[in-house]
C-alpha cells in the first residue's frame, strides 16, 4: 500500500512540474530536496510526459513553426557542441579539490590563480584573433619563405611574414566586396588594443575587489571552526571518494585555522635579535646585489643581441639562432636567482611561513621586474632609435623568444627543482625528504609570463593564444609534479588573503608598468616607416586623431567628436575622475574598517 501512494504522489509530481513553463519547472526541480540522481529521474520522466502529450494533439504545426522549430534545435545543437568545446579547455574543478585537500590552501592559491590566468589570455586571444589578425587574413598575401621548424624558437625566418608580428598588418583600408562596408586596419589595430587594456583593468579592479571581500570583509570568513564542524556537510553526496575528499579538505581547514589561532610568541635574547637583525641585512643585501648584477648583465647582453639581429637580418637562421642567448640568459637568471633567494629565506628561519612566502615573493619580485624594466628600456630606446627596417616586428620577436624559453625553464624547473631533489630527498640524502611546493617561486614566474604577454600584445597580437597554450602545459605539468614529488606543507597555515596578493601584484607593478610601457610606444615613439598599420604616421595615436579630424566635417558624427575634446583630450575631467574615485574608494574603505570591526565583537561576544 505504502508503494503504491508513493507511485501515485510520483505520478501526481510529474503530472504537475509538466504542466509548468520550463523556468518554473527547473526552478522546482533544484529546490527539490533529493540526490541529484533524483532529480535527473524525475527530469527525464517529465520530459517523457510532455513528449506523450505533444503527440496525443495531433495538430500539425505550421510550415513557419516548423521553421522555428528547426532553427531551435539548431541553435541547441550548436550551443551543445560549443560548451562540450569549451568544457575540454576548462580545468576540472575536481583536481582544484584534490590540491586543495592534499596541500591545503597555500598550494591551492597557486593554481587557483593560474587557472584565472589561462582563462583571462584565452580571453585575450579571442579579442585580437577576431578584430585584428581575421580582417588581415582576408587580405594578406602569400607567404613564399621556407618553415625550417627552427622559427618555433626564435620567432624569425617564416613567422616574420605572418600575422604573429606588427610589421605584417597593412595601413589599408580592407575592402573584399566591391562598393561594400570597409575596414579601417589602423583604427582597428588601436582600438582594439586600448578595449583590451580598458577590460582588463576593469576585470583587475573586480577580481581584486571581490577577492579582498571574500578574503578580508565577508563575515563568513570569520566563523568559528564548530560552525565549519557543524554547519558545512553537504548531506547530498553519497559518493564514497567524495565524501573522503570532503573529510579531508574539511580537516586541512580546520587545521589552518587553529594554526593562525594558536600562533606562537617567541621571546629572543638580546643578542639573539641582534644575530637575526644581521641575517635580515645581510640576506637583503646579497638578494639586492644579485638583483643589480643581473640587470647589468640583461642590458650589455641586449646590445650584444641588436647587433646579431642587425647581421642576420637576411633570413639567416644561423645568426637568427644565436639571438637565443639573450632569452637564455635572462631565463637562466629568472630561474636560478629565486633558487638562492629561497636559500636566504630559510637561513631567515622566520616564524611562520606566510613570512618566508611574502619576503621571497618581494625579493622575486624585485629581481623580474627590474629585468623586464631594463628590457623595456632597450627597446624603447636603443631598438626604436636604431637602423632596422621594422623594429616593432623585432620588439615582438625579442618578447616571443622569452615567452618560448621561460615556457620551456618553467618545465626544467619542475623537473630539476621538484623530481631530481624528490630524487635525491628519497634514495641518497634520506634526511632531506621530499621538497615542498615552492608558491612564491612558482607564482612569480606566471606573474613575468603574464607581463611579457600584456607588453607584448602591441608588438604580437597572437602572443595571448601561444600563452594560453603555455599556461595549460604548466597547470598539467605542475600538478602532476606536485602530486608526485612534492610533499604537504610541514606547518600547516591559513592564506585567505594570499589570492588578493596575487592579484594585487599582478595589478601592480606588472599591469600599471604595462600601460606606462604602451603609453610611451603609442604617444612618443614614431612607427616604422616601412612596415605595420601605423607606417608614415608620426606617432601610433596619430591615427585616431587624423580620424577625430575627419569626423568634423559630418553632422552626424558631432558628439563623438566633443567627447574626445571634451572627456578623453581634457585633463580637468581625468583630475575630477581620480577625485571622484579616491573619495569612494576612501569611504568604501571607512565602512568596510567598520563592518570588519562590528563582525569581530559580534564573533567575540558569541564566542564569550
Amino acid at each position: 500500500f505504502c508503494f503504491l501512494h508513493a507511485f501515485d504522489a510520483e505520478e501526481d509530481l510529474v503530472g504537475r512540474l509538466a504542466s509548468m513553463s520550463t523556468k518554473e519547472r527547473i526552478k522546482a526541480i533544484q529546490k527539490m530536496p533529493e540526490t541529484m540522481r533524483k532529480k535527473r529521474e524525475i527530469r527525464n520522466k517529465v520530459l517523457k510526459e510532455i513528449t506523450k502529450k505533444s503527440r496525443h494533439r495531433g495538430a500539425q504545426p505550421s510550415c513557419c513553426t516548423q521553421c522555428l522549430q528547426g532553427a531551435a534545435v539548431s541553435f541547441r545543437r550548436f550551443g551543445n557542441s560549443l560548451s562540450g568545446y569549451f568544457h575540454l579547455l576548462q580545468i576540472s574543478h575536481k583536481t582544484l579539490k584534490i590540491i586543495g585537500a592534499e596541500f591545503g590552501t597555500s598550494v591551492l592559491s597557486y593554481f587557483v590563480f593560474l587557472k584565472w590566468l589561462l582563462n583571462f589570455n584565452l580571453f585575450s586571444f579571442l579579442i585580437n584573433f577576431g578584430f585584428i589578425t581575421i580582417p588581415q587574413s582576408l587580405a594578406a598575401e602569400p607567404n613564399n619563405l621556407s618553415f625550417t621548424g627552427l622559427e618555433l624558437f626564435t620567432g624569425a625566418g617564416y613567422f616574420q611574414k605572418t600575422v604573429l608580428y606588427y610589421g605584417f598588418y597593412t595601413n589599408a583600408t580592407i575592402n573584399k566586396i566591391e562598393n561594400g562596408p570597409s575596414y579601417n586596419m589602423q583604427l582597428a589595430y588601436i582600438f582594439t588594443v586600448g578595449t583590451y587594456f580598458v577590460i582588463c583593468f576593469l576585470i583587475l579592479l573586480f577580481s581584486m575587489a571581490k577577492s579582498f571581500y571574500r578574503n578580508f570583509i565577508n563575515p563568513h570568513a570569520l566563523s568559528g571552526n564548530a560552525s565549519k564542524l557543524l554547519c558545512t556537510w553537504d548531506f547530498n553526496i553519497t559518493n564514497e571518494k567524495a565524501v573522503k575528499l570532503k573529510q579531508k579538505n574539511l580537516s586541512t581547514q580546520i587545521k589552518e585555522n587553529l594554526t593562525e589561532v594558536n600562533k606562537e610568541v617567541l621571546n629572543f635574547s638580546v643578542m639573539e635579535r641582534a644575530l637575526r637583525i644581521a641575517i635580515h641585512v645581510f640576506a637583503w643585501v646579497a638578494s639586492l646585489g644579485t638583483a643589480v648584477a643581473a640587470c647589468t648583465g640583461v642590458y650589455f647582453l641586449s646590445i650584444n643581441n641588436l647587433e646579431l639581429f642587425m647581421k642576420g637580418h637576411r633570413n639567416d637562421l644561423e645568426s637568427q639562432a644565436a639571438m637565443l642567448v639573450l632569452p637564455v640568459i635572462a631565463s637562466l637568471l629568472n630561474t636560478l636567482i629565486p633558487f638562492f633567494f629561497s636559500w636566504l629565506g630559510h637561513l631567515e628561519r622566520f616564524q611562520t611561513p606566510g613570512q618566508h612566502i611574502y619576503v621571497t615573493i618581494i625579493r622575486i619580485i624585485i629581481l623580474k621586474m627590474s629585468v623586464v624594466g631594463i628590457l623595456c628600456y632597450y627597446w624603447l630606446n636603443v631598438v626604436a632609435t636604431s637602423e632596422s627596417q621594422c623594429w616593432e616586428t623585432l620588439v615582438g620577436q625579442d618578447i616571443y623568444r622569452l615567452v618560448v624559453v621561460d615556457f620551456i625553464f618553467c618545465l626544467l624547473g619542475s623537473f630539476f627543482g621538484e623530481f631530481l631533489r624528490r630524487i635525491i630527498g628519497t634514495t641518497v640524502l634520506v634526511s632531506l625528504g621530499r621538497p615542498e611546493f615552492d608558491i612564491g617561486r612558482n607564482v612569480l614566474d606566471l606573474i613575468y609570463a603574464q607581463t611579457l604577454t600584456w607588453i607584448g600584445i602591441l608588438f604580437s597580437p597572437l602572443l595571448p593564444g601561444i600563452q594560453t597554450i603555455a599556461f595549460l602545459i604548466v597547470f598539467f605539468v605542475k600538478k602532476v609534479s606536485l602530486m608526485r614529488n612534492c610533499q604537504p606543507p610541514r606547518k600547516v597555515w591559513r592564506t585567505a588573503q594570499m589570492m588578493t596578493s596575487f592579484m594585487f601584484l599582478l595589478f601592480c607593478p606588472s599591469f600599471l608598468g604595462v600601460l606606462s610601457v604602451t603609453g610611451v610606444t603609442v604617444w612618443r615613439l614614431k612607427p616604422s616607416e616601412g612596415c605595420g598599420p601605423f607606417r608614415g604616421l608620426s606617432s601610433m595615436y596619430a591615427a585616431v586623431s587624423e580620424w577625430i579630424e575627419m569626423l568634423e566635417n559630418y553632422s552626424a558624427s558631432k558628439w563623438v567628436v566633443w567627447i574626445y575634446h571634451n572627456l578623453i583630450t581634457s585633463e580637468l575631467f581625468f583630475f575630477i575622475l581620480s577625485s571622484v574615485v579616491l573619495i569612494v574608494t576612501y569611504l568604501y574603505w571607512q565602512i568596510i574598517q567598520g563592518r570588519k570591526t562590528m563582525t569581530k565583537r559580534l564573533h567575540e561576544l558569541l564566542i564569550n
